[in-house]
């Protein structure tokens, strides 16, 4: 086998030819061969394809969406829902909207192994996410079409995207630190072949072999279920290596990166890893992490590279460099569609294309691709902040929201809001969830706040105190609720102790890989097992100390 890295201007230019046993030696052994030149003509392709695609966004979008119901017109669900005669735009938007719980009885049917039903073939893979109503877990099929024409297509273009934007980056140069989850699913009696789990998993698992030459862990170790063995091995796995670029979701990467630092007894991970440029993330916000990973790496040296990526798509990358804003990917085989805010409380809301979004406005995303999802409610909320190119910033969940009080807040109010009381006090937030308490006899209503934290405030009254006045400048609604104390009191803080998430997780059976902590919730019905949870922990904690 040869590898050749080709230049737009032909193969007698830039090219790069190695056996395999050469590739090994280089890859893997000190100097490595930096790929990064030879790899920016391609990545260039891909960034002029994004383009081309937003300069055309319905004609581009309008002819995706001929392809998809093309495709699956002999499908179960194509042949339920005349996809043979629909011909345009305005035809696709008469089909239903779908939620989970609306394909959960096929999905299962294809988990089961029956070809056919929402895309054609058997889909053998399923992405498994936390996050319906009910509590159950979905399982989101990722067929072969999705897998390369979507998941790693968004990541080829987040790639090409921070290549454009860095054009000194030496990131081929080394390793790519990718960290993933597992295949630990509750499921029993899967058909020979299927594999469920966080879709991690599967794009580790399925990813072109040439790519792994570039990343680490190792497979084995990248995909072990126990995160509490899996966490020493990762460790292990990268404090030697010469690692370049990071891919995963803040909260996770930051356990790994103090395992790194206590093992190595580093302070900074440059210390460790001094060629590393930048962190590829994404899953939940940045915001909240954004001191702590200051504190731990050198800042003058690092970027970060944003991605909406979930597990029923990759839908966008950030659009130049200290933007928060992420292009929607019009070249990833997705065709989208959009709620404004005045139709969700609808039975039947109407969405409409994206091209006729309006700069400012939020909206709930809905997809259709070539996972076999049809006019699905992704469940996120999305603001507009530029129609050329179609650029977006997530604005939280249409579920993980508070409106107890008429105050209407979301998760990019409460983001916003502890950024702010973190850099006023000097606080560090490892996680959180916010839930209503409701008014008493001789009592308001409030927010309750339970917060674990990597550095304490040293008065949390003071915090608290910043905190509801940041929120309160975040959303307007909170704010009139707040006014005079008469109709919401101050919110509190309740302090977690540490690792409390992680147990609470663990004891959801959703410790590790891609699963997250709610973090706004209308009802009590996550934070009060939390709260007691909390309870014993300290109870324990107490006993441990005084023997």
């Amino acid at each position: 086998m040869i590898l050749r890295f080709l230049s737009a201007d032909g193969p007698q230019d830039n090219t790069v030819t190695l056996t395999p046993k050469q590739v090994y030696l280089k890859v893997y052994f000190k100097p490595m061969i930096d790929f990064t030149g030879v790899s920016r003509p391609f990545m260039h392709r891909i960034s002029e394809a994004e383009k081309r695609a937003q300069a055309s966004c319905r004609q581009s979008q309008e002819r995706l969406l001929a392809t998809l119901t093309r495709r699956a017109a002999s499908t179960e669900w194509g042949r339920q829902h005349g996809f043979d005669r629909i011909r345009t735009a305005a035809d696709f938007a008469r089909q239903p909207l779908t939620t989970y719980a609306d394909l959960r009885p096929l999905i299962e049917r294809m988990v089961a192994g029956e070809r056919d039903v929402l895309w054609p073939g058997v889909c053998r893979r399923f992405a498994q996410s936390s996050g319906t109503s009910d509590g159950k877990s979905k399982y989101v099929p990722v067929t072969g079409d999705a897998l390369q024409g979507n998941h790693y297509a968004g990541a080829a273009y987040s790639l090409a995207s921070y290549l454009e934007a860095y054009g000194d980056s030496h990131v081929f140069g080394g390793k790519n630190f990718i960290l993933g989850g597992s295949y630990a699913n509750e499921l029993t009696g899967l058909p020979r072949g299927v594999r469920v789990g966080d879709l991690s998993a599967t794009l580790i698992d399925r990813i072109n072999p040439l790519v792994n030459l570039f990343r680490i862990p190792s497979k084995k170790v990248a995909l072990m279920a126990d995160w509490h063995e899996k966490l020493p091995r990762l460790v292990e796995a990268s404090a030697k290596a010469d690692v370049r670029s990071m891919s995963g979701v803040p909260s996770w990467f930051l356990t790994v990166l103090k395992g790194v630092l206590a093992a190595t007894g580093a302070a900074s991970i440059h210390d460790v890893w001094p060629n590393l440029e930048v962190f590829f993330h994404g899953g939940i916000a940045f915001g909240p992490y954004r001191a702590q990973y200051d504190r731990i790496t050198d800042p003058a040296r690092m970027h970060y590279w944003e991605n909406y990526n979930a597990s029923e798509g990759f839908f966008g990358v950030q659009h130049r460099p200290g933007h928060p804003a992420m292009e929607l990917l019009m070249n990833t085989e997705t065709y989208y569609e959009l709620i404004p805010e005045s139709e969700w409380a609808e039975s039947t809301p109407q969405a409409i294309p994206v091209w006729e979004a309006r700069e400012g406005e939020i909206y709930e995303l809905v997809v259709t691709s070539s996972n076999g999802l049809w006019r699905y409610r992704l469940g996120d909320t999305v603001r507009v902040e530029s129609t050329q190119p179609l650029t977006v910033t997530i604005a939280g969940r249409t579920r993980h929201f508070i409106n107890a009080f008429g105050e209407e807040v979301m998760v990019y109010n409460t983001d916003a809001a502890l950024v702010s009381a973190c850099r006023a006090t000097g606080a560090e937030v490892l996680n959180y969830t916010v839930a209503p308490v409701y008014a008493g006899d001789r009592t308001r209503g409030r927010h309750q706040w339970l917060v674990e934290f990597g550095r304490r405030p040293a008065d949390m009254e003071q915090f608290a105190d910043i905190l509801d006045r940041a929120l309160q400048t975040e959303n307007s609604d909170y704010q009139a609720k707040r006014s005079g104390d008469i109709f919401l009191s101050r919110l509190e803080i309740t302090e977690a102790a540490p690792g409390l998430f992680d147990r609470w997780l663990a004891t959801t059976g959703k410790l590790g890989g891609q699963r997250k902590v709610p973090r706004l919730s209308n009802d009590r019905s996550f934070i009060d097992p939390m709260l007691a949870l909390n309870t014993a922990s300290r109870s324990q904690d107490f006993t441990d100390h005084k023997s």
